[in-house]
């Protein structure tokens, strides 16, 4: 018998099925699942079995061309935004989504080196404002190669979860409480400091707690456990 997580496909013919095997097939992260149960026992004693088979290879075949091509479908339906030159899917998390951006690999080696990948691929949710390479060569000569360097975590750890803020909080969100705060907005991060909001036109701009201001270059680039704002500056907490 094939049984679909929906729809209930025709089922298979039964003369040759006998004893059992499990096969299961999760399409990447389409949340399709296939499973298919199949009876094979003493198909080598008939004399037709290398006949049957054939036609079950074949049967199998379609099923996987079927299943892939559904699987790409439903892919090609999601919202995208392009950050680093991949396309961001919202059904992913933010881990899975920021090693495919060219433009974070050197944030995607921090979040490593300070052992975040599990937290960051965790529910959340979580709003990641997530400075590019190019901003991370703003800071002083040496500051990266020397944050990275194991004796240094809890630092590293510290500047990373300061771009980290709880919950989900798109560009109209952090609009309206910009507004509600008469210009200014002050989200608490995960490491405990506090990021101030404002507008400058109709970039968002997040400040740090040494002054240094950053641009949110690329907004709403949503995730499963959160969003991520792009950002041009690498803030740092006191």
């Amino acid at each position: 018998m094939i049984f679909w997580e929906t729809a209930q496909p025709p089922l298979l013919t039964k003369k040759w099925i006998k004893s059992e095997q499990f096969l299961a097939l999760y399409l990447a992260k389409s949340r399709w699942y296939f499973c298919l149960t199949i009876h094979l026992k003493n198909l080598l004693n008939k004399k037709s079995n290398m006949k049957k088979i054939r036609i079950f290879a074949l049967v199998m075949s379609a099923f996987l061309v079927a299943g892939t091509t559904f699987a790409q479908k439903m892919a090609s339906k999601e919202k995208t935004v392009d950050v680093g030159g991949a396309p961001m899917y919202p059904s992913k998390n933010i881990i899975e989504n920021a090693v495919n951006s060219q433009d974070h690999t050197t944030l995607v080696a921090a979040v490593k080196a300070a052992g975040l990948v599990e937290t960051l691929q965790g529910a959340g949710p979580f709003t990641v404002f997530a400075p590019t390479n190019a901003a991370f060569t703003k800071l002083p000569a040496g500051t990266v190669d020397n944050l990275l360097k194991p004796e240094n975590k809890a630092t590293l750890t510290k500047v990373l979860t300061y771009h980290v803020v709880a919950g989900r909080m798109d560009a109209k969100a952090l609009a309206a409480a910009i507004k509600a705060g008469n210009g200014k907005a002050m989200l608490k991060t995960v490491a405990g400091g506090t990021l101030t909001a404002s507008m400058k036109g109709p970039k968002i701009i997040i400040t740090d707690e040494k002054g240094g201001m950053a641009t949110v270059t690329i907004k709403d680039v949503f995730q499963s456990n959160g969003v991520i704002h792009v950002t041009d500056m690498v803030s740092l907490p006191n």
